[in-house]
């Protein structure tokens, strides 16, 4: 398994909507290697408080890093890759920014020559082969993943894309193919309440094999998943719902750490059985999280 920590630089900063703004990094990108997948994400290591620039990790053989012993952990969190140069070497990740967050906080004030790091990146999207047609469909956090996999349809398949924004003014101008069906609606984004669920549900699914990539959210991720899996009843590996952020993050975080450590390590412990079905766990992992008010 590759894993490099690339340090970057802020090369240039633009402001997309309101909402969001895209960051162009260039530096130690010689060797950055890139999944191809649209919806591919890299850790971010960010500048602690009184930094100027991240304490490096050190990229371990498991895909993951661990700090130098004694060095303060750079704050670290997980971006889509919205578009990577190769020739210019470019990478460009597009933020959602709102009060509070660390990297939200970082990304309003970076400025060209402002320092950060990157890992290699990973994707989730993995459609199957011989679709007909895709739905994407995500709030502001997936709508840079949602519209570079919408930018690079597969031959011959038909791709309809739904994004979730706060207003009207957080829509972006987006350079999608001709023959892409796309629409912008309203609501969630931590402002009101999300309607992914909806969206999904109102959907008109073509015939044939397809694939639904919805990402947002975590708890109406959630409810998606349980609509597709259990009511749908699609076949696994037909969708792929991803939870990108929690609403009230850190109310969650608190009332997670005070469960009793034994719940902890049985929720963490349900991922540790390689012999059962990750749908199958994936079912009693959020059925218990449910349970738990989380």
């Amino acid at each position: 398994m590759i894993n490099r920590i690339h340090q970057v630089q802020v090369h240039r900063v633009l402001r997309l909507a309101p909402g969001m703004i895209r960051i162009e990094f260039v530096g130690d990108l010689e060797g950055f290697v890139t999944t191809g997948v649209g919806d591919e994400y890299v850790r971010l290591f960010l500048p602690g408080e009184g930094q100027t620039q991240p304490t490096l990790p050190i990229a371990t053989d498991d895909g993951y890093w661990k700090f130098p012993e004694g060095s303060a952990p750079s704050p670290v969190r997980c971006y889509t890759v919205r578009a990577w140069d190769p020739a210019s070497g470019v990478l460009t990740i597009d933020f959602v920014v709102h009060e509070g967050g660390v990297a939200a906080a970082w990304a309003l004030t970076a400025g060209p020559g402002d320092i950060a790091a990157a890992n290699t990146p990973r994707g989730l999207y993995e459609e199957p082969e011989g679709i007909r047609w895709r739905l994407l469909i995500a709030d502001a956090t997936g709508l840079p993943a949602a519209a570079r996999l919408a930018e690079n349809p597969p031959p011959g398949v038909r791709t309809r894309v739904v994004l979730e924004v706060g207003s009207a003014e957080d829509c972006q101008q987006l350079d999608l193919p001709a023959d892409t069906e796309w629409r912008w609606v309203y609501g969630g984004n931590g402002h009101a309440p999300s309607r992914l669920e909806q969206v999904v549900r109102s959907s008109d699914l073509p015939d044939g094999p397809g694939y639904i990539w919805v990402a947002g959210e975590a708890r109406s991720t959630r409810a998606v998943r349980r609509y597709l899996r259990h009511e749908l009843k699609l076949p696994s590996g037909t969708y792929k719902i991803v939870g990108y952020w929690t609403e009230a993050a850190e109310a969650w975080q608190r009332k997670y750490e005070e469960l009793p450590e034994s719940t902890r390590s049985a929720l963490a412990a349900m991922w540790d059985d390689a012999t059962r079905d990750e749908d199958e766990i994936e079912d009693e992992y959020e059925a218990a999280l449910e349970r738990l008010g989380l």
